[in-house]
């Protein structure tokens, strides 16, 4: 029997002290022909110079760092295996966790699957089993710190990881995989919902393990793109009716967002943010029209994957989480009937 062939796509910036571990780890993956491309946007230490020695592996050098969203387009435009494997730097996947993973997104009605990603220092706890979706854009690491044991059953998620999963390389050329113009952050919020856009499914698999070195930051240049990014997955892939509808919790959370940013002292990268969405009004209007042109799948039908309640683990809730929360539960469950179902 023929053994998946995959091309595992691995990015490398700054020190990136677990970089050998993880491409090893990749390399060491049974029951599938492997091949790895490390793109190297910038890595300062010395891995770089050790795994281009190591058999399977190409190293590709962009002019300039081009975040993970160009980084991951680079080395997938140079695979050729016959699927895509995106593993972070600082992940370390079990032997078998590809294969699994591949053949779960391989199932008729699959577009991805993504692995159980746990906390490294303890495997024994999930860093995320798929990242849930609030209908204002947000998404988070779903499960972080609870038991593994409390998530060993496969699942259809409203979102994946980019930690690690899997995708066919046609089908990510088809889509043209993750936008460039995102830079680093919510890229595979969006990817996840252009694939439910097309009714395909993403799933969970727990028993393909990845240890991951997680670190949660909270840097200005983070929470830029994290905010910019989930606003430009708003003006593009949510349908015209939908954000007519959603307008005025929009408008609350961007007030909250403004008022988050100004108790956090990244006033200006918020505003930063809205400038380069003005800035760029003529890209978004031509990613939109793609966007639209390609779904077969109204958001009334995708909204019943989605959440009213920010919920996440491994960040403290800000002042007045809870009325907010109840004020969006309740005005989704009046618009959810409104969005579009067919």
């Amino acid at each position: 029997m023929t053994r998946p062939q995959v091309t595992a796509v691995m990015l490398a910036y700054g020190a990136e002290p677990y970089l050998v571990d993880a491409a090893r780890a990749v390399l060491d993956s049974t029951d599938v022909d492997i091949d790895l491309i490390v793109v190297d946007n910038g890595c300062t230490g010395d891995g770089i110079d050790v795994v281009k020695g190591f058999p399977g592996v190409r190293v590709i050098r962009p002019e300039e760092n081009t975040g993970y969203s160009g980084g991951c387009r680079v080395g997938a435009a140079e695979a050729t295996g016959e699927w895509l494997a995106f593993v972070n730097s600082d992940a370390i996947v079990a032997p078998d966790a590809l294969a699994k993973v591949v053949a779960v997104a391989g199932e008729p009605g699959v577009g991805a699957a993504m692995a159980s990603i746990r906390l490294a220092d303890n495997p024994e706890l999930i860093n995320t089993s798929g990242n849930p979706l609030h209908f204002t854009g947000l998404s988070w690491a779903g499960g972080n710190g609870e038991p593994a044991s409390a998530h060993a059953v496969r699942t259809t998620v409203p979102s994946l990881s980019g930690c690690c999963f899997v995708i066919n390389r046609e089908l990510w050329r088809e889509l043209d995989g993750f936008a460039a113009e995102y830079f680093a952050y919510h890229e595979d919020t969006e990817l996840s919902l252009r694939l439910w856009q097309r009714g395909l499914r993403l799933e969970y698999v727990p028993d393909a393990v990845v240890r991951h070195h997680y670190e949660f930051s909270r840097n200005a240049l983070k929470l830029y793109l994290v905010e910019r990014n989930r606003l430009v997955t708003l003006l593009t892939a949510y349908e015209t009716r939908t954000l007519v509808v959603l307008a005025p919790v929009l408008l609350l959370t961007e007030a909250a967002m403004l008022a988050a940013a100004l108790a956090g002292g990244w006033v200006k990268q918020k505003f930063r943010g809205w400038g380069w969405l003005w800035t760029n009004r003529a890209w978004l209007k031509s990613r939109r029209r793609q966007l639209q042109d390609e779904r077969t799948v109204p958001d009334g039908v995708i909204a019943e994957l989605m959440t009213a309640r920010v919920a996440p683990s491994n960040v403290d809730s800000p002042p007045g989480m809870g009325v907010f929360n109840a004020i969006a539960a309740g005005y989704w469950a009046l618009a959810k009937p409104l969005l579009r179902k067919r």
